[in-house]
């Protein structure tokens, strides 16, 4: 099976550490996010891979090689201006002919989550979603007595996009040429009752979008409690 990691984002609540970097070879628990997703997808079949990149792509391409070292396929495409996310995977169209579905995933995702299960059901496409987990840290009082803190607790009534997807080819007939997928595609999809959400409780999930967010994932992976 093949997957596409969109790699082409500029990172820049990541500054200074991406003025040099692109971000999916940022290290955290003594490894590039990219390596950690190569990993983690090559446990469930996945064993080529597109990359599109466009910030610092080069370095991206210099670090992948042919993905030999990992026993993969790997093939990096280099966008000439950025795409978006739905822009850039309609780039990578062609390099996914024949295939009667892929796996797509946001370059800056590292987690544990079961995509054998993430299933397709008759839709175009198919979202991995997450609980949401509180930025902050909540108070729980009885009347005007404080009874418990709880530490950015997990809320379950609240799902997000977890960055990870499940498609057919025929996500391409919605795709833009620029622009994001969760505002053109998806919303087609949604009018037609074709896009499917898989909720994935219990698995480790995070996005590395600030400096804070990378000090406790490379935590996470050096206490080993992602894989």
């Amino acid at each position: 099976m093949k997957a596409v990691i969109l790699a082409g984002g500029y990172g820049k609540r990541l500054r200074p550490l991406t003025d040099t970097t692109p971000k999916p070879l940022l290290i955290v628990g003594g490894k590039p996010i990219l390596e950690w997703q190569i990993l983690w997808l090559r446990q469930y079949g996945v064993d080529s891979f597109v990359v599109t990149a466009s910030y610092l792509a080069e370095k991206i391409t210099q670090y992948l090689g042919d993905g030999e070292k990992w026993g993969i396929e790997s093939k990096v495409v280099v966008e000439e201006e950025p795409l978006g996310r739905g822009g850039a995977l309609k780039n990578v169209e062609k390099l996914l002919e024949g295939e009667k579905e892929f796996i797509m995933t946001n370059g800056d995702v590292i987690t544990n989550l079961d995509v054998s299960k993430l299933t397709l059901g008759g839709y175009v496409a198919s979202l991995a979603l997450t609980p949401l987990q509180s930025p902050y840290g909540i108070i729980n009082v009885d009347g005007s007595k404080v009874t418990s803190f709880v530490e950015k607790p997990t809320l379950k009534d609240y799902w997000i996009n977890a960055g990870v997807y499940r498609m057919t080819p025929k996500i391409f007939e919605y795709l833009p040429r620029k622009g994001d997928i969760e505002d053109t595609a998806f919303q087609e999809l949604v009018k037609k009752d074709l896009l499917g959400g898989f909720k994935f409780d219990g698995c480790y999930w995070r996005s590395t979008d600030s400096i804070k967010d990378m000090e406790e994932v490379n935590r996470d992976l050096s206490e080993k409690k992602v894989f």
